[in-house]
Parts: C-alpha cells; structure tokens; sequence
C-alpha cells in the first residue's frame, strides 16, 4: 500500500532492504570509511581489460556479494533498478548482461541509488516484486574521459572541483522482512540555478538537495530535528554549505546534517579538493556506513538525499547551464525483536 501525499510516498508498511554491499577501489581504500567496504580493489582496473569495463565489474561485484549476504540465488531476483555515469547506463547494462535478471534501467546521475530506491520501495509496496536490487556505481578514471579530460592531460583541479568515486553499492530489496525500512521516498523537481562550471557541481546540486528536502517536510509535517541524520549523497564542502544558507533562508537552521562526499575521503590527506563525487560515492556509503548505523540502533531515523547534475558532454560544451535534481528515502531502523 502507498499513500500519496504532495511529491511524497508514505509507505504504512515499509519495505525492507534485506541486504547490502559495497565494493570500493584503491583511493576508497584509503580513506576513512575503508572498513565499510565489502571489498576494496588495489588496481583501479579490477584486472579488467578499461576503466569501463572495471566499473561494469564493480556492479556486478556489488550484487553477487549482496545476494550472497542475503543467501538469494540469483535466478529469484526479479527485478534490477540500476544506472551509471557511463552514456546509455553501459556499465549497468553490461552488468546485468552477465546477472542475467529483468532489468529497467534508471538515470538520475548522482541520485540514482536514492532514485533506484524510491522506485524500488514502491515496486514493493505494490506488490509488483518480491525481490528486488537497487544499485548504481561510478568510476574515477571513466568518468573523468567522458566528461572533462583524459587523465593524460594533467588538467589543474579547481578548489571547488570533487573526487569521482570508484565504487559500487547495491541494496536488496523487499516487501516484508527483517532489515531497514524505507518508510517514503521523494522525487525532486529540477532546478537550475544558472551555474555553468563542471568543476563546481556542489553549487549546481545545492538547490535541489534544497528543494526536495522543503517539500518533503511540507508533505509530511516533519522538521530537521524529527530525524537522526540528514545525509545528502555528493555535495561536497562547496555544496553542503550552499545547501545550510539556503535552509537557513527558509527558516531552518540544520545541525544534523552529513555529506557522503564529505565523510568518504580525508580532503586534506587525499587531496580530493571539495570531496567525492559520483552515483557511487552515496552508494557505498550508504551501504558500507548509513545501514550498518540503522541496524545496530545507533541511529532510528535519517534522511538519505542523494543529488544529481543532469548536463551531458553535449550541453557543457553548447554552454548550457547545469539542472540538477535530488531524490529522497526516509530510512528506518528495525524493530527490536521481542
């Protein structure tokens, strides 16, 4: 059963994600969050012929340590919600060309896990699937030959410029069961707000993180301090604070918030400059740190907002300005037992 209220989807019986993985690659490895890892590749190419073909291996990685996890073969998955960074979601339809599962995929940039979860929780909800998987990934090296500049250049990185992941997380998902629940999930509205420098997604990416966020306490009658934690997915040090002066413009004044981009990487030792970035980046954090918090109790209730820059190689280079749009999943612990 869903209930509709506003741009949000209650859910008077969550579903559950009943497993979780992450699999992360070298500079992952060496940052704070290394032990949330399932598994962390020394070689950026995960022995892989490119660095595509290494981020098809990370999804695909994710998910059999996930369904392993959860003791699911993979023949009784029914359903993969998945996207990436690479054109036509290459390294998601790459993967499940191998999973060999039904798969839809979805593109929301650096949203896609909150946007593969949201659609997800209401498959579930509707009874349209019994076992579902929601993952998305990125890659450091890929992602940086599509959309800025080979890496043999030696491009400068600006201040305000973020780290690309190179990781991958993927959550099975269920109507009942025993695991964190998505209690609702919002989809966001795109906004523009006239920022055209591909080195400062933060600032592209703030407004919606702004905008979902407003319309999910209006739909639902909560505030900032109703929840554990607000994470938000790759907004980086640039966007986080554009996102608490624009809160605090509307009347909130949030102290409980956290970025994935902000916690992965050591900014300073790594030099990652603003922080990490990437489908990949709020995915693995999501997996390998928010989850294991909700399931040990020592967090009840967060908010995951995961943001996305929707410009293509195409519209940077016409001078487009850059949309951004943010998705959200409110995320439960479970009961105790009695």
């Amino acid at each position: 059963m869903t209930i509709r209220c506003g741009d949000t989807l209650q859910f008077p019986q969550p579903p559950v994600i009943a497993a979780q993985a992450a699999v992360g690659g070298k500079k992952e490895g060496e940052g704070p969050l290394a032990a949330a890892f399932d598994e962390l590749c020394a070689d950026n190419r995960l022995g892989q012929a490119s660095w595509e073909a290494a981020e098809k291996y990370l999804q695909l990685r994710a998910a059999r340590l996930c369904l392993q996890k959860a003791k699911l073969p993979e023949e009784q998955v029914q359903l993969v919600l998945a996207g990436d960074l690479q054109a036509q979601c290459t390294a998601s339809g790459y993967a499940m060309r191998e999973l060999g599962a039904p798969f839809a995929g979805v593109f929301g940039a650096c949203s896609t896990m909150a946007e593969a979860l949201g659609l997800g929780a209401a498959l579930c909800a509707s009874g349209a699937a019994e076992h579902l998987l929601a993952m998305t990934s990125s890659h450091f090296c890929a992602a940086e030959r599509q959309f800025r500049t080979p890496l043999s250049y030696g491009a400068v990185r600006t201040p305000t410029a973020q780290w690309t992941t190179t990781a991958a997380g993927c959550c099975l998902l269920q109507p009942a069961g025993r695991g964190v629940g998505i209690a609702a999930a919002a989809f966001g509205r795109v906004q523009d707000y006239q920022i055209k420098d591909i080195n400062n997604m933060g600032a592209a990416m703030a407004p919606a993180a702004a905008s979902t966020l407003l319309h999910y306490w209006a739909d639902t009658g909560t505030e900032p301090q109703d929840f554990d934690c607000i994470y938000t997915g790759d907004l980086g040090q640039v966007g986080s604070g554009l996102l608490r002066e624009l809160l605090a413009a509307e009347g909130y004044l949030i102290k409980n918030h956290v970025d994935c981009g902000c916690i992965l990487f050591d900014a300073g030792a790594q030099t990652v400059k603003s922080g990490g970035s990437g489908p990949g980046c709020s995915a693995a954090v999501l997996c390998g740190h928010i989850l294991p918090r909700l399931l040990r109790g020592s967090q009840k209730r967060v908010l995951f907002v995961a943001t996305g820059a929707l410009m293509s190689q195409t519209t940077f280079l016409q001078k487009e300005s850059i949309p951004a749009v943010a998705h959200l999943v409110e995320l439960r612990a479970p009961e105790k037992e009695k």
